[in-house]
């Protein structure tokens, strides 16, 4: 009987010790122990510079609309294909030397700029080599969608698309259906592209702090990877009302062993 004690007080902390602690669930906990409920956040997101592969929406409108119509897509006209579709085969895509081709122009090299900057680069190049002043020209230069792939401890896996300016972390995970309680949300893995190559970023999101990090807000072609807790490798259970279940199954198991190897 002694024995059984020994076995069930072994179980009772395994068990308790599986079981994940609020404090690891909630996010934006302000780590610092200020008082004031207010906390002054300031933002460190960077302007986007351009990405091979990126698809870029550019729109040229002058006075006379005719005159600029070869430099605006025509596609918008099938309304048998998707968004996606559309940005696809009416955008221009930035190929391997960073370049994209533009009617009339030709080759323009965008790689590393900012769409404001290619706005006035192409406004003064059509200024410069079509048209005049008089002309009143206007471009508008965007991304075609934030699109980023999400892996990991969440709701659902995979790639999509989000036709805003700008999306953080926390609306990126929300759209993947969230963390799940055995991911941890204190080391989420951002793996980023830049010119040289691939960076892995690390966010605590438990941590208030983070929304001062200059990878809170994503950026085109992101991998958001959240990594599972230890809790789901041992299999004891991650709440509370599972782990009880947990006990009272290894408990009765015990007995019953215990009651047959008496009877032997």
């Amino acid at each position: 009987m002694k024995q059984l004690h020994i076995l069930v007080i072994l179980i009772f902390s395994s068990v308790l010790s599986s079981c994940i602690p609020n404090k690891e669930l909630v996010y934006l906990q302000n780590r610092e122990g200020a008082v004031d409920s207010t906390l002054a956040i300031t933002e460190k997101q960077k302007p986007y510079r351009i990405q091979i592969n990126d698809i870029l929406n550019i729109r040229v409108k002058a006075l006379d609309q005719e005159n600029v119509q070869i430099f605006n897509p025509v596609g918008e006209q099938e309304l048998n294909m998707d968004t996606d579709q559309r940005a696809f085969f009416d955008g221009f895509t930035v190929d391997l030397h960073g370049n994209i081709r533009v009617p009339v122009l030709g080759e323009i090299n965008v790689l590393g700029y900012t769409t404001e900057e290619i706005e006035n680069m192409l406004e003064k190049k059509l200024l410069e080599e079509e048209f005049k002043e008089t002309a009143n020209i206007f471009v508008s230069v965007k991304l075609t969608g934030l699109r980023f792939t999400v892996n990991g401890e969440v709701g659902s896996t995979g790639t999509q698309t989000l036709y805003q300016p700008r999306v953080n972390i926390f609306e990126a995970l929300a759209n993947a259906g969230d963390i799940q309680v055995t991911g941890n949300r204190e080391d989420v893995m951002i793996i980023r592209q830049y010119p040289q190559g691939q960076k892995i970023h690390h966010l605590n999101l438990l941590d208030v702090a983070v929304m001062e990090s200059p990878y809170y807000y994503i950026q085109p072609n992101d991998i958001i990877y959240v990594k599972p807790l230890k809790q789901k490798s041992w299999g004891f259970g991650v709440t509370g009302r599972e782990s009880i279940t947990t006990i009272i199954a290894a408990m009765s198991l015990i007995t019953t062993t215990i009651l047959l190897i008496n009877r032997i």
